[in-house]
C-alpha cells in the first residue's frame, strides 16, 4: 500500500515534509506560503532535497518524540546507527508571551553506535526551482541563492565539513553532527551546544502543550497527533490556520485537480478552532478571532470565504509548467482562485466559532462590542445572500446552484448569532435574526427535500446526493431522531459508501466525476452512522479509516479506494480535526495529561 510517507516539522511560521528515507522534500522559506527552496515532492529530478544518498544502506525508521512535533528518523545497519532529530525552534521567550519562531530547520545527527557512514545530498532549488543555483562558501556558512541573486539566499550552517556536504562526499560519522538550515544569517555562534539547547526548548515546548490537553480513554494517541498537527498548521503572527501545508499534491494520480492549500479558509479554519477549543485549547482561538477582526477593515469590508495567511485578500493563481507535479501529476498550482467564489456556507461555520468566543472567553468589553460588529456585518451578507446560487462547499468552479449544504449552514449562521445577540441582550437584532433563521429553514425543508428519493439532495434542482449532507444534525438543523435525517444517511451510505471510504458525491463537476474519497466524508458519514443508532457499524468504519493514515498517524485531503493510497494536500487540517471530533464519539474524557510536565 502507498502512501505520502512523510513527517511534518513546523513552528507557526513555515513547516517541512519530511520522507521516511530522511530527506526534506518540502520546505518554504521564510513562511508558509513563501516559494520552496526544497520541492522534491512536486518535481523528483529539478524540486530540490536535503538527504542522504547512502540512505539505502541502512534500515530506516521514523516516529515523533512523545506529545511534541520533533520527529526522529532511526538509520541502522550492521556498522552503525545514528539518528536524525528534526525540528523547528519554538518556544516562548522575554514575558512568556512572546515566540520565538525563526525561519529555520535543524536536523540533529546524533552517533547511537559504531561508525555509520553518511553521504549528504544538499539540492536547495529557490523560487520553486526556478533558477540556477550558486553556492558561495564562507567561513561560517554556505550561502546559496540564484545566480544573479545571490543575496536572496539561504543559509546553511553545519559542524560538517563544507567540502563534503557541496561534493557529497561519504564519511565516518564519529561524534555528533548537525546542519541548519536558515532564511536569515545568524548573529550568533552556531555549534552542538547551540543546537541541543535549541532542540530541548523546542521539545519542551511542545511537551507543556500537550500537557495542557484534554486526554481521553481511547485513540487518545491519534487526538494528540492531530491536535499538535493543527497547531503546526496556525500561523502565529496573525492567528490565520492553513488548509495544509502544500500545492498540487492530486486528488487523483495524473489529474488536474490539483491545488494550493496554503491559505486561510474560513470554514476549514473555524472548523479546526472548534476543535482545538473542545480539546482544551482556547488560546488558538483568540488568535483566529484577532484574525477575522484584522480582514474586517472597516463595517462594511466584504467578507471572501479565504485569505493569505497575513490577510492577503488577492491570491492570484497560476501555473509552473517546468514542475513535473507529484508522480507527473500536472499541473503545478501556486495561488487559489477560489478566493472570489461566493461560498455562503462558511459563514455558517464561522459564526459558529464566534458564539463559543462569545460563550467560553469573551473579552474586554471593547474586544465584545468589536466582535458584535463582525457579527452584525456577517448577518448583513447572509441576510441579503442566503436566497442566491453559491459555489458551494466543495468550490464548484464553473457552477453555482443552490446547494442545500448551504442554505442548511445560513440558518446556522442567523441561529447562532440570535442567540449571541440575545447573550448581549440586543433583542431587535435576536428577533430579526431568528425569525430569518426559521425562513430559510422552512425554504431548505420545502425544496431540498425530495420524496422521491427519500432524502435531501445535493441542490434544490437535483436529486443527487451528497455527503455534506450529513452534518445538518451535528449543526442543530435537524435531530438525530427525526425520520428525515435518518433517511438521508441511508441515502448517503447506500450511494457514496464504496470500497470502505466515502465519496463527497459521485455526479458530474467542473472536471468529470470525482474517483478519489475525500478523506473528512468517511468521518462524516462515521458521526452519521453512529448517532442514527448503528453504532457498531460506525466504530467499525472508524477503526478501519484510521489504519489508512500514514506511519506516522497522518492524513491527507483524500484516499484512492482500491489502493487506499494517500492523495491530496498534505497533511490536511479537514482530515485531522473530523478525526477528533469522531474519536470523541467513542472514547470519554478523563481529564488533563497525566504525563509529568518536565
Amino acid at each position: 500500500m502507498e502512501k505520502l510517507d512523510y513527517g511534518v516539522i513546523g513552528n507557526g511560521r513555515t513547516a517541512a515534509l519530511v520522507s521516511l528515507e530522511g530527506s526534506i522534500d518540502w520546505f518554504c522559506l521564510p513562511d508558509f506560503d513563501s516559494p520552496s527552496v526544497f520541492g522534491k515532492i512536486l518535481d523528483q529530478n529539478i524540486g530540490g532535497t536535503l538527504g542522504f544518498l547512502n540512505y539505502k544502506d541502512y534500515h530506516i525508521k521514523q516516529k515523533y518524540i512523545d506529545h511534541t512535533n520533533v520527529l526522529i528518523t532511526t538509520f541502522d545497519s550492521e556498522s552503525g546507527c545514528f539518528e536524525v532529530i528534526d525540528f523547528m525552534p519554538r518556544y516562548k521567550i522575554n514575558d512568556n508571551t512572546n515566540y520565538f519562531i525563526p525561519s529555520e530547520l535543524y536536523r540533529y545527527i546524533r552517533l547511537k553506535r559504531g561508525h555509520p557512514k553518511i553521504k549528504i545530498n544538499y539540492d536547495p532549488r529557490l523560487n520553486y526551482a526556478n533558477g540556477e543555483v550558486k553556492h558561495k562558501t564562507g567561513p561560517e556558512y554556505i550561502k546559496s541563492g540564484i545566480d544573479g541573486n545571490i543575496h536572496d539566499a539561504i543559509y546553511l550552517y553545519s559542524s560538517i565539513d563544507f567540502n563534503y556536504i557541496l561534493n557529497q562526499k561519504e564519511f565516518e560519522l564519529s561524534q555528533d553532527e548537525f546542519i541548519l538550515i536558515s532564511y536569515n544569517q545568524k548573529v550568533i555562534k552556531v555549534d552542538i551546544e547551540r543546537v541541543c539547547l535549541e532542540y530541548e526548548r523546542t521539545k519542551l515546548y511542545w511537551m507543556n502543550w500537550s500537557n495542557r490537553s484534554k486526554q481521553y480513554t481511547r485513540f487518545n494517541n491519534f487526538i494528540e497527533r492531530s491536535m499538535l498537527v493543527l497547531k503546526l498548521m496556525s500561523y502565529q503572527r496573525t492567528g490565520a490556520v492553513l488548509a495544509a501545508l502544500t500545492t498540487s499534491i492530486p486528488e487523483s494520480i495524473g489529474s488536474v485537480r490539483n491545488w494550493d492549500y496554503r491559505y486561510c479558509w474560513l470554514r476549514d479554519a473555524s472548523m479546526s478552532i472548534e476543535t482545538l477549543i473542545k480539546t482544551g485549547h482556547s488560546g488558538a482561538a483568540r488568535s483566529f478571532m484577532g484574525f477575522i477582526q484584522n480582514i474586517l477593515r472597516s463595517k462594511y469590508d466584504s467578507l471572501q470565504i479565504m485569505y493569505g495567511i497575513r490577510y492577503e485578500r488577492d491570491i492570484v493563481e497560476k501555473e509552473l509548467p517546468y514542475l513535473s507535479g507529484y508522480k507527473n501529476s500536472r499541473p503545478v498550482r501556486i495561488g487559489n482562485a477560489a478566493y472570489s467564489q461566493r461560498q455562503n456556507d462558511s459563514f455558517g461555520y464561522l459564526m459558529n466559532v464566534i458564539y463559543q468566543y462569545y460563550l467560553y472567553f469573551r473579552g474586554t468589553l471593547d474586544e465584545v462590542e468589536e466582535m458584535f460588529e463582525v457579527v452584525k456585518h456577517i448577518c448583513r451578507i447572509v441576510l441579503n445572500d442566503w436566497h442566491s446560487h453559491d459555489s458551494g462547499i466543495w468550490e464548484m468552479r464553473n457552477k453555482k446552484e443552490h446547494f442545500v449544504s448551504s442554505k442548511i449552514m445560513c440558518w446556522v449562521t442567523l441561529d447562532r448569532a440570535a442567540k449571541i445577540a440575545g447573550m448581549l441582550y440586543k433583542k431587535g437584532y435576536s428577533e430579526r435574526y431568528r425569525i430569518e433563521a426559521q425562513k430559510i429553514k422552512e425554504d431548505v425543508l420545502l425544496h431540498g427535500w425530495k420524496e422521491e428519493i427519500q432524502s435531501f439532495s445535493q441542490t434544490y434542482s437535483n436529486i443527487e446526493l451528497d455527503s455534506s449532507l450529513l452534518l445538518m444534525e451535528k449543526y442543530g438543523f435537524i435531530a438525530a431522531e427525526d425520520e428525515r435525517y435518518i433517511k438521508t444517511v441511508n441515502a448517503v451510505y447506500d450511494k457514496l459508501y464504496y470500497k470502505g471510504l466515502m465519496f463527497r458525491y459521485n455526479n458530474h463537476d467542473d472536471f468529470g466525476i470525482p474517483n478519489s474519497a475525500f478523506t473528512v466524508c468517511t468521518f462524516w458519514m462515521v458521526r452519521g452512522l453512529y448517532v442514527t443508532g448503528r453504532k457498531s457499524e460506525a466504530q467499525r468504519l472508524f477503526e478501519n479509516l484510521l489504519t489508512y493514515s500514514n506511519h506516522l498517524g497522518l492524513f491527507s485531503e483524500d484516499l484512492d479506494f482500491t489502493t487506499k493510497e494517500q492523495l491530496g494536500n498534505f497533511p490536511q487540517a479537514y482530515s485531522h480535526l473530523a478525526l477528533i471530533d469522531t474519536a470523541l464519539l467513542f472514547s470519554k474524557e478523563i481529564g488533563l495529561s497525566k504525563f509529568i510536565r518536565p
